[in-house]
């Protein structure tokens, strides 16, 4: 085949779809409006790609070295962009790991095209595209039906937190958990971040709705 030799329409041919393919993960994390998008995703990519050939040619030009020895440090080295990606919200949530490996998984498309292994980059390209849209969807659907979740709440200082415990299980909750926070909207009441269990599964919106309900409780977020 002729673009996978190191020719002039083969390099041409493997940096455009480097620009496609890192253009369509990218799509998807820009749609989100993760920290990491459309260009991001379309640089990794051509750039893994980039480097890819660059060791190509430099090993067909010398015949000496190890082909893979540039590819091998991009493998590595792309580990500080994805770190850049990675957040610790106030609540010691982490977010962002999602974006960071799926920047991972574009240099590595990325290689993959750099050597023109075109059959396994479209297929991997495929599984991470479907990766971060169907299984995302899967994911939350499965997530709003559990039997544990953890949420920060806010009560009023001057509510008991005995009361807040028996109407939760009245609700048929259980605490497994239970941290005291320090960051608070206002001085009049006490944050906390509890482990709930329920006793059979039920909708996780449902459920927020009727925490906010108890008497006492001003706020709650699902971590």
């Amino acid at each position: 085949m002729i673009f996978r030799e190191l020719t002039y329409s083969g390099i041409v041919f493997r940096i455009v779809c480097a620009v496609v393919i890192g253009g369509i993960i990218g799509i998807e994390r820009s749609v989100k409006n993760r920290p990491a998008g459309l260009r991001t995703y379309m640089l990794v990519c051509v750039g893994a790609c980039l480097i890819m050939m660059t060791n190509q040619y430099i090993y067909q030009m010398t015949n000496t070295g190890d082909p893979m020895r540039l590819g091998a440090q991009v493998v590595s080295g792309i580990g500080f962009l994805g770190a850049g990606t990675i957040i610790v919200t106030k609540h010691s949530q982490i977010k962002g790991l999602t974006t960071a490996a799926a920047l991972w998984a574009a240099a590595c498309v990325g290689l993959a095209l750099g050597i023109g292994f075109y059959e396994a980059a479209i297929t991997a390209a495929m599984a991470i595209y479907c990766t971060l849209t169907i299984l995302h969807t899967l994911e939350r659907k499965v997530n709003r039906k559990t039997r544990v979740i953890e949420v920060y709440v806010e009560i009023r200082k001057d509510v008991s937190l005995r009361l807040i415990i028996d109407s939760l299980r009245e609700l048929e909750l259980s605490i497994e958990d239970l941290q005291p926070e320090r960051d608070a909207s206002t001085e009049d009441v006490r944050a906390f971040i509890m482990t709930l269990k329920f006793s059979k599964r039920q909708d996780t919106l449902i459920l927020m709705k009727q925490l906010q309900d108890i008497e006492g409780i001003v706020y709650t977020e699902i971590l």
